[in-house]
């Protein structure tokens, strides 16, 4: 009874056995099937790329690998001064909500801490790093964190305003330092790539090509002026908040500028940055690591690029080289004999279009060096050597307009045509604005053709063409001396500079 109940598990057990096994069998199947009938994904890729697409891409990505190291994140910390605000006590918990503690109390001169981030690149192996002057301009701490994450207190070498350059150091060694690039080698429409911290998202790199070279007059700088040094590469990478300092490197992963700026209405990336180019960074940083200074020598001149309009005043063949605005006293410009109204052509043998691309070639000269400059005065080709000179005091700005005026009452002469009115000086406006004769602007229409020009109120006209203008009268007669269209310069003074600007005879 036993031994048959025995037997009859056993043949139960295989036939179930192998009814599990057929069923497997036929669902092995099944789903063998219904997934070659409905299969997640194509064989291969639709499109399949040249070897010069693959190339391209392998370019950006060994770019990319070899400069993430040599760029850093910079954190500091900044001590601001709160000024008295009724409106501060509202905004208390706002403020506090994205980590900036306002204090309490609202005296003048209270004091509270606040942060910002930017980036920075990696010059030597022993931890010197260049940034942007606006990142570590009064930061009162200086945090470093390199690729592997480590965090390092930086020391602030030396700082330049004009080119909104500066240079930190971290202590120890072996870091990975970025090679730097030529600037002749950059080519507009080439490659490039931006690498940096923006917006808090450390190492990002985005791609782009060289959009322009030699990109100035765009007053982007804090430090503004006829000082300051504008000669940026202009790129279409994108450069966001917090890419500052950091790199712009070409697919050789050579540095060819620091990110500093972005054109944008947003506060945010739409479509252009700046860079400032290599060669400044390479003079920038030698003088700062050198003694913590910059040794910049200056030819002692203010400058403005010239237009059509200009160029037909001045009696020039074509539209080339930088007007002379004013010539600054003790300066090598005055010592060589350089006149306002002269016309800067080139300069040691280099042809000068634009007074950015003076500015940045003299930037990277010394006090003590000399320069040839090649000049058109009164339609003559000559040559002058300047020496050139430190510069001490205030920075000069070509922007200056305030010149006391006299409010006497006086017979005033509208040329409403170009849209500028003026009156003769008296004794009291010539003693009190320390110049012997002149016509006193005593108003600019907006959106008139003198406007637009550049001719603001409160500048006393001291020359018109060859003429020197003593009186109202004198200024008539070198307008009518000029036949319809023609163009006439008339030199300005300012409070503190000379502007030379051109006028259509309407």
């Amino acid at each position: 009874m036993k031994t048959q109940t025995i037997k009859k598990t056993g043949i139960v057990s295989i036939l179930a056995l192998a009814i599990i096994s057929l069923i497997m069998i036929l669902t092995s199947n099944i789903n063998s099937s219904l997934f070659a009938a409905g299969k997640i994904g194509a064989d291969q890729p639709p499109v399949q790329t040249s070897n010069k697409v693959d190339e391209l891409n392998n370019a950006f990505q060994d770019a990319s690998n070899a400069v993430i190291p040599t760029v850093v994140s910079i954190s500091v910390v900044i001590e601001n001064k709160v000024s008295e605000n009724p409106m501060r006590e509202q905004f208390r918990e706002f403020f506090k909500f994205f980590g900036h503690p306002l204090p309490k109390g609202g005296g003048d001169g209270e004091m509270f801490e606040s942060q910002a981030s930017g980036s920075g690149v990696v010059i030597s192996q022993d931890g010197y790093i260049v940034t942007n002057f606006h990142v570590v301009d009064d930061a009162k701490e200086i945090t470093v964190t390199t690729n592997d994450k480590k965090e390092h207190k930086a020391e602030l070498i030396g700082k330049d305003p004009l080119t909104d350059l500066a240079v930190i150091k971290i202590d120890g060694d072996g870091y990975t330092p970025a090679h730097l690039g030529n600037i002749n080698d950059v080519k507009i429409g080439e490659w490039v790539i931006a690498v940096g911290n923006p917006l808090g998202l450390n190492s990002t790199v985005t791609a782009g090509i060289v959009s322009a070279i030699g990109r100035g007059g765009l007053s982007l700088l804090r430090q503004r002026g006829a000082a300051a040094v504008e000669n940026f590469i202009q790129t279409d990478a994108a450069i966001n908040p917090g890419n500052s300092g950091g790199g712009l490197f070409n697919l050789h992963g050579s540095l060819v500028g620091i990110n500093t700026a972005i054109a944008t209405r947003t506060g945010t990336y739409i479509g252009y940055g700046f860079a400032i180019p290599v060669d400044l960074v390479r003079a920038v940083v030698r003088d700062l690591i050198e003694d913590g200074k910059i040794d910049r020598g200056f030819i002692g001149v203010t400058i403005r690029s010239i237009d059509e309009l200009m160029a037909k005043s001045l009696g020039l063949d074509k539209v080339e080289g930088v007007l002379v605005n004013d010539v600054m006293p003790e300066s090598g410009a005055r010592t060589a004999g350089i006149e306002p109204g002269d016309v800067i052509i080139k300069i040691d043998g280099n042809k000068v279009s634009e007074s950015n691309e003076l500015q940045n070639y003299v930037a990277k000269k010394r006090a003590g060096d000399k320069v040839k400059l090649t000049l058109i005065r009164d339609g003559k080709k000559i040559t002058k050597t300047v020496t050139l000179k430190a510069r001490d005091g205030d920075l000069f700005t070509e922007e200056s307009t305030g010149v006391p005026g006299a409010n006497k009452e006086q017979t005033i002469k509208k040329f409403k045509q170009m849209g500028f009115s003026v009156r003769n000086l008296t004794s009291d406006d010539k003693e009190e604005l320390d110049i012997k004769y002149g016509v006193l602007i005593t108003k600019v229409k907006s959106n008139s053709s003198a406007w637009k020009r550049g001719l603001m109120p409160d500048g006393v006209i001291v020359k018109a063409g060859r003429r020197k203008v003593k009186k109202i009268k004198d200024l008539e007669k070198a307008f009518a001396e000029k036949n319809s269209g023609d163009a006439i310069m008339l030199q300005v003074k300012y409070k503190d500079t000379f502007r030379m600007i051109a006028l259509q005879i309407p």
